[in-house]
């Protein structure tokens, strides 16, 4: 390249090194201003940030619930072991001079065969109501044959 083009393009390299210099202070003064005002976007980091943030405040109250839910469940779970779930009923005719099955025997009892035996005896005259207590399928009373099958059928395996 000849000597005699190498000064006016150095002078233009300049013009342009200082336009480039200008512009840029602008741009800079701009942005500065702009966040200062808030109308920036936040950036990347900042955003992911604030998310990581929400998502943990987030997670933390599903932990929570789901702590509470358990403690729920195990109420819900001892409360029905302690709940009837087996029942025998036995209807029958103790006395020859009544006319049907209007006598019975009800069994009662929980998950480990803890309960009940209700009996009902009904004559003409007079219907008569009695209540054994059942601890793992016993009795401390004697059973009638009937209140046995009552117990048998509610699923008890261990009698008097």
């Amino acid at each position: 390249m000849p000597a005699e083009y190498l000064a006016p393009l150095a002078l233009a390299a300049l013009v342009v090194a200082l336009l480039s210099l200008l512009l840029n202070l602008l741009l800079a003064f701009r942005l500065r201003r702009a966040s200062r005002q808030g109308r920036l976007p936040s950036s990347g980091v900042e955003r992911l940030d604030r998310q990581l943030s929400e998502e943990l405040r987030r997670l933390d109250g599903v932990s929570a619930e789901l702590a509470e839910q358990a403690a729920r469940l195990h109420l819900a779970q001892d409360q029905a072991r302690r709940s009837i779930q087996r029942v025998g009923v036995v209807r029958y005719n103790p006395f020859e001079d009544t006319g049907s099955n209007q006598s019975f025997a009800l069994a009662l009892l929980d998950s480990e065969a803890n309960g009940v035996v209700l009996s009902s005896l009904h004559s003409r005259q007079v219907t008569r109501i009695y209540l054994k207590q059942i601890a793992a399928g016993r009795s401390e009373t004697a059973l009638s044959q009937e209140e046995e099958e009552a117990l048998h059928r509610a699923g008890s395996t261990a009698h008097q």
